[in-house]
């Protein structure tokens, strides 16, 4: 199960959501039924708003128009954070409006911020599979899996394949430049994320892998691991220390013992540096990506730390 049940339902509102089957008002309660759920049948575009936020006012109608237009290929939830913010934490949200795209019980794409129409067509219309854009999606999902098991050399191939035919293919883009940070040339990667249209800076796949390039080069500034190590030993409450000691683990591949570190400073002084060992934990859970394991129990057990 992706996200954990609120632990007293009965204070979370009512079970049924407003709305229609294609547009509807979710609550931490109906989530998993109409959100996770219903996302093994078809995708379900998730806006996380709150009434204070000028820019969801924008964003949403232009959502819901796009939406409406798929005739029910994709459903469209929308989530008030205000009243219903334990998703939001639990996701790692941290400004709104973000959307994100659920497939199969998991997040799969989203944004941040206000996009144009054109960009959440182009997302709506991937997420619906049309025919030429199925055949698309095919091709960076085998670039993906390509990636996943090492094939550097074919996954760049096949990134760069796509964006021979689409130059301003998220996917493609943000595929082949974590392709080209894997393969020891994070200057590469940031040439081929400027490929992308501004219009889509906050798109969350090119914000995974900036922030994996960040982290790389903070890594490298950082020294020797057993060095750190050592500090840390001789230091417990040397915070500083830990959070260079996390950050070189983060980048040689150890998440779970990166988190372990930075979850440690947050137990002990959360308003260290403020509060940056958490703003460290929430950069590693966005290069990481939405689905990643270590990023999914990072979140529970950051969110078991803050809400106890």
């Amino acid at each position: 199960m992706l996200l954990n049940q609120p632990a007293n339902p009965a204070q979370d509102g009512a079970s049924t959501p407003a709305g229609d089957d294609v547009v509807m008002d979710v609550t931490t309660r109906s989530f998993m039924k109409d959100v996770v759920e219903e996302s093994r049948k078809r995708p379900v575009l998730v806006d996380f708003w709150a009434p204070w936020c000028g820019p969801c006012k924008q964003l949403t109608p232009v959502i819901e128009k796009v939406v409406r237009a798929a005739k029910g290929k994709v459903r469209l939830a929308k989530m008030n954070t205000d009243e219903h913010p334990a998703i939001a934490q639990q996701l790692g949200i941290q400004s709104l409006p973000t959307v994100y795209a659920f497939v199969n019980g998991q997040p799969v794409d989203g944004f941040m911020g206000a996009q144009p129409e054109s960009q959440i067509q182009a997302l709506v219309d991937r997420l619906a599979g049309g025919a030429e854009g199925g055949d698309i999606a095919e091709v960076v999902a085998s670039g993906e899996a390509a990636l996943a098991e090492g094939d550097l050399v074919g996954a760049a191939e096949i990134f760069a394949a796509v964006l021979a035919e689409e130059p301003a293919n998220l996917k493609a883009i943000a595929g082949l430049a974590r392709t080209e940070l894997l393969a020891g040339n994070p200057e590469q990667a940031k040439a081929t994320l400027a490929l992308a249209p501004e219009t889509a800076a906050n798109d969350a796949g090119l914000a995974a892998v900036r922030a994996a390039i960040e982290l790389e080069e903070a890594a490298a500034a950082l020294g020797d691991v057993r060095e750190l190590e050592a500090k840390v030993a001789a230091n417990p409450l040397d915070h500083q220390a830990r959070f260079d000691l996390a950050v070189a683990l983060a980048a040689h591949g150890k998440r779970e013992e990166a988190v372990d570190e930075l979850l440690a400073i947050v137990r002990k002084d959360r308003n260290w540096n403020e509060d940056g060992a958490r703003k460290q934990l929430v950069q590693f859970f966005e290069a990481w990506g939405p689905t990643d394991e270590h990023t999914l129990a990072g979140r529970r057990r950051l969110s078991s730390i803050l809400f106890a």
